[in-house]
């Protein structure tokens, strides 16, 4: 009697179980088609993995049932560099992990390609800066030129990275350009070599029985802003009475550089502010160890100082700390962060947008491009002038302020 209830009671549990079971399944089957009757933080994990199933899946057949084998990595490497590319935000990128070891502790980065620094174009990739003795310096590439094909492929609706890969090679290998220069397109052949990107340079300059002391500084590296410290230690041990930074080209690179640099010159207050949605409000103040905090001080600028190099001299500016002379800034308000993946690539993406210290954004909204910095002593760059008009009006200007 005893072990006819018990199996009584087991069957009833069983069914009962398997009755619930069915009961969950109805009610997943209902909710994976009615997701928005779920609590909202059920239905995101629901579709966070349906999507995530669904993407697994299309890779998986993709991998397994095309005509000829093809690489699960790959695939994955190309989807997400589309995914990223779709976001319509030049400055975002995704870094394959081949890709990404190679932007890593750089200090000062081997380019295998020509010797130049780009923007992005919308007829392809403009020439911000032509390194010095390199195959496109040589060539006669400079400022402003447009790269617009690379043999035969356009590189106008195309990503940077892609354009930029064309043109990097082998050292000894030959490429051939097709650039757009003072209106008129040119046709020449480069042979890439490996060139060392120089970061900060200076020497002493004599204007008028004034010593100058002339800093180059032409990327935010890891590490670039010490750099930059020891030539400004080494122009003040020549004597130098006043400074000019020459940021034209700069490109501009890690924030945390940009408040090392900024903080050379600024011995305390606020450097910049940043605004974004995962990152929140940030403000970055100055380091608190400037050693040249007083002497008279030029920044130049061209529309090819962007990023990190706008919110140096966006610093300088706003706290009255320097003139700046050149054209306008390129107009970047927006700062990249990476971060690194599973896989071993990284994503470079757009998290903020940032302020200079009296609350002026440099874009036009979003990842578009803006105004920029205006200069306080405005120089255009002609086309075909003679000599460096523009470092000679800081010159001129830097020498008014020496007592």
């Amino acid at each position: 009697m005893f072990a006819s209830r018990q199996r009584a009671s087991r069957l009833l549990l069983a069914s009962a179980t398997a009755l619930g079971a069915l009961a969950l399944l109805a009610l997943g089957m209902f909710l994976g088609g009615h997701p928005g009757w779920m609590p909202s933080t059920l239905r995101g994990a629901f579709e966070e993995h349906t999507q995530g199933t669904f993407m697994q899946g299309v890779l998986d057949d993709v991998s397994s049932q095309y005509y000829r084998p093809v690489s699960l990595s790959r695939l994955v490497n190309a989807g997400l560099s589309g995914a990223v590319a779709s976001l319509d935000d030049p400055y975002s990128h995704y870094y394959s992990p081949s890709t990404y070891s190679s932007f890593q502790n750089i200090t000062n980065p081997q380019d295998d390609g020509i010797g130049v620094e780009v923007l992005p174009n919308p007829r392809g990739l403009e020439i911000a800066e032509a390194f010095p003795n390199s195959p496109a310096a040589r060539a006669g590439l400079g400022y402003g030129d447009v790269i617009t094909a690379v043999g035969g492929v356009r590189l106008a609706g195309r990503s940077e990275q892609f354009d930029s890969g064309l043109i990097r090679g082998r050292p000894g290998t030959k490429v051939t350009l097709t650039v757009l220069q003072h209106g008129r397109l040119r046709v020449l052949t480069l042979r890439r070599a490996s060139v060392t990107v120089p970061v900060a340079s200076s020497k002493l300059l004599r204007y008028h029985g004034r010593r100058i002391g002339y800093l180059l500084f032409t990327q935010f590296t890891q590490g670039s802003g010490d750099q930059l410290r020891a030539q400004v230690r080494r122009m003040l041990a020549e004597g130098a009475q006043g400074l000019i930074l020459d940021l034209r080209g700069n490109g501009g690179g890690l924030l945390a550089q940009a408040i090392n640099v900024a903080s050379i010159f600024i011995p305390d207050g606020t450097i910049v502010s940043t605004r974004g949605r995962a990152v929140g409000d940030q403000v970055y103040m100055a380091q608190g160890n400037a050693i040249a905090p007083h002497i008279p001080l030029v920044v130049l600028v061209n529309r090819g100082t962007a990023s990190s190099a706008e919110i140096v001299t966006g610093a300088l500016k706003d706290r009255g700390r320097a003139l700046v002379v050149g054209t306008n800034t390129y107009g970047k308000g927006v700062f990249q962060e990476v971060q690194t993946l599973s896989n071993g690539g990284a994503l470079d993406i757009t998290v903020g947008e940032y302020y200079t210290p009296n609350g002026q954004n440099l874009g036009a909204g979003g990842v578009r491009e803006g105004r920029g910095i205006s200069p306080n002593v405005y120089v255009a760059e002609p086309a075909h002038a003679q000599g460096d008009r523009q470092l000679a009006v800081a010159e001129r200007e830097l020498a008014a302020e020496i007592r």
